[in-house]
């Protein structure tokens, strides 16, 4: 092969290699061109760039944050006087909202050097006014007991001082809401005479300033001192919801719902107090009918014929008590079963019980008017009573040893005859208490008891009983209960209303609170309604109730009621001024340490069914 053909064959070899390189430097080229674009995509979708707005204007009463619209406004004045979670009602509204507060401590020693300066200066103007026979000016006198006062507690170290700002910032989809939002929130600030204000050509300052960066660029601020300042603090809104219990109502601090057990509780008692109309019977009414949904089973005593649509409604049991009814009940009738530590004394507090209830027959022990108890009975009477009903037992077969107490029981009319051939004052208390035996009152409870409460729902109704025998009545019937809860353990409400009128006697007073505070050993609620709040109350047995039950309903109140009502559960200013306003069903309750304005609310199923209105009772 010739020179030229070899040197032609090496130069295609090197053309070839030269292709082959620079086609795999092209191929690298665009490899890493490749590798360079999906970095590139990948790094504009980093979290920030995500979540960052397309775009944002700022103008001088609002501004625009992509398809939102902003605006934030401060807070400028405040009353006088602050009351405890007055910015709950902000922080709890149903509209989108960032609220921000800076808080800035102030040393003590700056403030005083400046209130003493400001005191000279307001006395000097007050001494000027005197001297030009000015009309006093009352404002100018409550600042001068206001820096006075705070410059004492300063000094002692029982308040501190700070400079307080509160922004907000408002949120919404157009300008028209936006401004919509603004009056609602300026309106529910100046009920309660706090002013605010539009940042006006400071928006992008505002919206930082409610950024969660805490750059305060606003620096609008107001002088506060400890107390003031710690009636601001944003998580106030009580909650009262538990896993399992009933729905009690609507929180209207935050319209959560009130959902409660109440044997949850130390206790399982609940009172209940409200004027008539206020809604007290509803509410209870709707919390039975939603109990018995989880198993409790419900008695009630009803001194107006309001629970009897309600219990025929859910197959309970309605006992109608009168003089002209057949039915039944035996004060003399003991527990059938009951535990052993129990046992050994059944008798004994039956007999008790009936020495209270025949006090209560007999007239019962008057509270006199300076507060002492006036008896019933004189001395020798309980003497000679106590033995009598001693010597009527045994004479049933009924003695202390608990396998007797299967007997028969007697009645009241063997008490009678016990008393009238005893010695001593039985023939006086026989004869006071024939008009329960052969008299105008014979019958009901002179005789064997032949009521069965053994159902769901069991309702005493003594509205056609008179006046004089309500409580005697309320007061067996209770005891009848309490023996039929002792004797078979379930969990149980009952319910006795208008328990005013036990209040009014000593031994009724004291048998409800026995009830009150034994009751939860027996798995019992107590739930006591009254309307007759004074009487209650002045009552200690009934103060001690109220001790003793871990929950409190408090509806629409008299003004009178309320004063009492307040001193005893403590009740705050805002409260009380609440208490005397509320609307129907609305309220305060208690369970425990919480307590929470409630809004009682019922579905229409239940409302017609416990609706007290007489418009809607053949609904």
């Amino acid at each position: 092969m010739s020179k030229e053909k070899r040197a032609a064959k090496r130069a295609a070899k090197i053309a070839k290699a030269q292709s082959t390189a620079a086609d795999i430097a092209a191929q690298s080229q665009a490899a890493e061109d490749a590798e360079i674009q999906r970095a590139f995509e990948q790094g504009i979708n980093t979290l920030r760039d995500l979540i960052s707005p397309s775009s944002i204007e700022i103008h001088s009463s609002y501004f625009r944050l992509g398809t939102k619209y902003g605006r934030t406004i401060y807070v400028y004045g405040y009353p006088r006087t602050l009351y405890t979670g007055w910015i709950s009602s902000l922080i709890n509204i149903d509209e989108v909202l960032d609220v921000s507060m800076y808080v800035y401590p102030v040393e003590t020693t700056v403030v005083m050097k400046n209130l003493r300066k400001k005191v000279t200066q307001l006395e000097a103007s007050y001494n000027v006014n005197a001297e030009k026979g000015k009309v006093r000016d009352p404002e100018l006198e409550a600042a001068i007991n206001d820096a006075e006062e705070l410059r004492d507690k300063l000094q002692v170290g029982a308040e501190k001082f700070f400079r307080f700002g509160l922004y907000i910032t408002l949120w919404a989809d157009s300008l028209d809401e936006l401004g919509f939002v603004q009056h609602k929130i300026e309106t529910l600030l100046g009920q309660q005479m706090i002013f605010s204000k539009v940042a006006s050509s400071q928006q992008e300052q505002g919206m930082n300033s409610t950024m969660p960066q805490c750059t305060d660029q606003l620096q609008i601020r107001r002088n506060m001192n400890t107390g003031a300042i710690s009636t601001s603090f944003p998580f106030t809104s009580a909650d009262l919801t538990q896993e399992k219990g009933i729905l009690y109502g609507i929180n209207m601090h935050n319209n959560g719902l009130v959902i409660f057990d109440r044997f949850s509780l130390e206790n399982a008692n609940l009172v209940v107090f409200a004027k008539s109309g206020a809604g007290k019977s509803f509410a209870v009414k709707l919390e039975a009918v939603r109990s018995m949904m989880i198993g409790t089973e419900v008695i009630i005593i009803d001194p107006e014929n309001e629970y009897q649509k309600l219990c025929d409604a859910v197959g309970g049991s309605y006992i109608r008590l009168s003089l002209n009814s057949d039915v039944r009940i035996n004060p003399f009738d003991l527990p059938k079963v009951v535990d052993n530590e129990d046992a050994n004394d059944a008798l004994r507090a039956n007999l008790v019980t009936l020495h209270g209830l025949f006090r209560l027959m007999l007239g019962g022990n008057q509270i006199g008017p300076n507060g002492q108890v006036v008896p019933a009975l004189t001395a020798n009477e309980e003497a000679d009573l106590d033995q009598a009903l001693i010597d009527t037992y045994a004479r049933a077969g009924i003695t202390s040893d608990p396998l007797t107490h299967q007997s028969v029981p007697p009645t009241i009319i063997n008490l009678y005859d016990t008393l009238l051939h005893m010695g001593g004052t039985g023939p006086q208390l026989a004869n006071r208490l024939r008009k329960y035996t052969t008299g105008t009152f014979a019958g009901i409870f002179s005789q064997q008891s032949n009521v069965d409460i053994n159902n769901t729902m069991v309702v005493f109704n003594i509205r056609d009983l008179e006046d004089e025998l309500r409580p005697v009545a309320m007061y067996i019937i209770l005891s009848h209960i309490w023996n039929v809860v002792r004797a078979q353990q379930k969990r149980r409400l009952l319910i006795v209303d208008e328990a005013w009128q036990l209040m009014k006697y000593d031994d009724s007073a004291n048998f409800l609170f026995s009830l009150a505070k034994r009751a939860r050993k027996y798995y019992l609620g107590l739930t006591t309604i009254t309307q007759d709040v004074e009487d209650f109350m002045s009552s200690k047995m009934g103060r001690a109730i109220v001790a003793n039950s871990s929950m409190q309903l408090l509806l629409k109140q008299s003004a009178s009621a309320v004063d009492v009502l307040s001193d005893v559960f403590k009740l705050t200013d805002e409260e009380r001024k609440r208490l005397a306003n509320f609307p129907v069903g609305q309220g305060l309750f208690f369970a425990g340490a919480n307590h929470v304005h409630i809004q009682v609310i019922a579905s229409e199923t239940e409302e017609s069914l416990i609706t007290t209105r007489p418009e809607d009772r053949d609904r």
